[in-house]
């Protein structure tokens, strides 16, 4: 059998499977990306058994949990675990605190299944403050240059180009705007923080040790960057991206029309797909009445609601131009010219896409 697992950045860096047998209701509260839940306890079983140790104690709740978890349930469970170990002879399986419940799964996997199974020691929480202490380490010791520029600028599409980028819209899976939602939905807050972590590592390992990150608030759609990385950005100098409005509108119209109607096509079907992503446009442009006003918001909304009747007349996408140049010029271009001038004195560098490459590839 191999020996039970310590070597914590060893599993993020070659990305080892995971076999995760806490419960369900821990699992959703935050995993990680190569890890599958394949409890030893169901939520309600392990609620019991809960209540039974601060009761009764500890040995009270093991035998509790003999009787809740066997016969044809038992063996259900094992043959999961077996046939995730046949599968990932490379994995290790994991508890909360790598103890009673992942020793009791490697018992039973061998006694039952003849199969030798390492676990990882400390379990969840050990692998989960090795990815904290990642963050906070990189926040300490990294340089870090942050993208700006106008709404639709391609600030994403530069990061793409880069070996040294940290995207937090991918690993939050949101644009960052109003109209960022994508159809499928964010992570749970925890494993954004985790994706973001387990990146850093493996760039870290890699001798990077200077990141290029776009210029973000706090929130990401409703996930947040972490608070020390965050602080550390507002003091980081900017790099400005600058591109025309015609190019830009261009841009939005691929990533918030074109691609986004895609993505609700691809999740929801046809029929549904198309009624959902109108849906969510016309809800994106909603949020913000309050900030562009009863009058403006009409004329947009109006704008959009005839480009939508159009697209899902005949698939054309030229209408949505208008309400989107709208938008831009009369409320986001306004509100970023602000937000440039109150960071001038951080701007190290402006302009165009192919200028900014090469200024951040040389830096």
């Amino acid at each position: 059998m191999r020996d039970n697992c310590t070597d914590y950045r060893g599993l993020f860096l070659a990305d080892t499977p995971l076999m995760d047998v806490r419960a369900p209701v821990e699992f959703e509260k935050g995993a990680f990306a190569r890890s599958l839940n394949l409890p030893l306890m169901n939520d309600s079983e392990r609620e019991q058994v809960g209540t039974c140790y601060k009761r009764h104690g500890q040995q009270a709740a093991i035998e509790l949990g003999h009787r809740l978890v066997q016969g044809e349930l038992k063996e259900a469970r094992i043959e999961a675990w077996a046939t995730f170990a046949r599968q990932n002879p490379d994995g290790y399986l994991y508890c909360f605190r790598g103890g009673l419940r992942s020793q009791i799964t490697q018992q039973w996997l061998k006694s039952e299944a003849g199969i030798d199974y390492p676990r990882v020691v400390g379990g969840y929480k050990a692998l989960r403050h090795c990815l904290m202490d990642t963050t906070e380490q990189a926040v300490q010791a990294c340089d870090f240059v942050l993208v700006g520029g106008l709404t639709g600028s391609g600030k994403t599409e530069v990061l793409a180009c880069l070996g040294n980028a940290l995207d937090l819209e991918g690993h939050a899976n949101h644009r960052g705007s109003s109209f960022g939602k994508h159809a499928t939905p964010q992570p749970g807050q925890i494993d954004f923080e985790n994706r973001l972590a387990v990146d850093i590592l493996k760039k870290r390992d890699r001798g990077i040790d200077s990141f290029v990150l776009e210029d973000e608030g706090r929130a990401i759609g409703s996930r947040a960057v972490p608070l020390s990385l965050y602080q550390r950005m507002q003091e980081a100098p900017l790099v400005w991206l600058m591109d025309g409005v015609e190019e830009r509108v261009e841009r939005i119209l691929k990533d918030y029309v074109v691609d986004l109607c895609a993505e609700f096509l691809a999740v929801h079907g046809v029929e549904q797909g198309f009624d959902r992503f109108a849906e969510r446009l016309c809800q994106s442009l909603a949020s913000l009445v309050k900030r562009l006003g009863g009058e403006r918001y009409q004329r947009l909304a109006k704008a959009l609601d005839s480009a939508l009747d159009e697209q899902a007349r005949g698939g054309g996408v030229e209408g949505h131009r208008a309400w989107i140049s709208g938008l831009l010029t009369e409320y986001y271009d306004p509100m970023y010219a602000y937000q440039r001038e109150a960071k001038g004195a951080r701007i190290e560098f402006a302009g165009g896409r192919d200028e900014v490459l090469a200024y951040l590839r040389d830096r």
